[in-house]
């Protein structure tokens, strides 16, 4: 790839970095990444994303915005209460860069839908708010053999792995099953949390997308952030082997 002179100018910080560089940039351009979930941790996924020059971003999500959202879904701005947040994100992100190509979904991942969409892309990241979506893309991705950025957030706490199917734990050897629907009850959050643990996904699909060493990324390990008390602390995690994932069984 052969950046143009504004290209240089826009990337010029990444071009500066080693780890990176003019053949680093077009990795970045060459990939893609589809983003579930248009809201607290998609948001600043997405921008990081669009701003750091990855090539193709799907940004999916079927819901309308509503004024509850704008506390903390920096996409999102006050006109665009009402639009769909695929919509409305895809706006943002291509004002950001028009240099990429983005493209809105506006609707949800379903066991249908997802194969097909998954497969479309390079990495995924679950920035979705409930656990039966997490499941979901979970196992979708296993099956399509795709690597995925969980994030999660509730009150003032959030955490995030990155799953390489067959060749690290996955989301349900963290998490054996869907809690129940009280458990699984939002709380909050803090309008500032998703901002963290979104910013850490999109840090972990670049990784992805540049190929970086397999000990630089939150595989095999859980990144927990509490904001509350501003404390960090990242926790081994191993496969199972009663996982109830066959694609996991299967691959292992």
């Amino acid at each position: 790839m052969s950046l143009t002179s504004q290209q240089n100018a826009r990337y010029a910080r990444h071009l500066a970095l080693s780890e990176i560089g003019a053949a680093g940039q077009a990795r970045l351009a060459a990939g893609s990444v589809l983003v579930v979930g248009m809201g607290g941790l998609g948001s600043p996924a997405a921008l990081y994303l669009a701003a750091a020059g990855v090539g193709r971003i799907g940004v999916m999500d079927g819901d309308t915005l509503e004024l509850s959202n704008l506390q903390r879904q920096i996409l999102h701005r006050t006109t665009d209460l009402g639009r769909p947040k695929a919509a409305s994100a895809a706006d943002t992100l291509n004002a950001l860069n028009p240099e990429i190509t983005i493209i809105p979904i506006p609707q949800h991942l379903t066991a249908a839908n997802g194969r097909e969409m998954i497969e479309g892309y390079d990495v995924v990241i679950d920035a979705t708010d409930s656990f039966a979506a997490k499941f979901l893309i979970a196992d979708l991705c296993h099956a399509a053999g795709r690597p995925v950025v969980h994030g999660g957030i509730r009150a003032f706490e959030g955490s995030a792995m990155t799953v390489i199917p067959g060749r690290s734990a996955c989301y349900r050897c963290v998490f054996e099953q869907p809690p129940t629907a009280e458990e699984d009850t939002p709380r909050g959050p803090l309008s500032t949390l998703p901002g963290v643990i979104g910013t850490v996904q999109a840090t972990e699909a670049i990784k992805l997308l540049l190929e970086a060493p397999p000990e630089t990324l939150l595989v095999d390990r859980l990144f927990v952030f509490d904001a509350w008390h501003l404390t960090a602390r990242t926790v081994r995690v191993m496969r199972r082997n009663g996982c109830s994932c066959k694609t996991c069984r299967s691959r292992g």
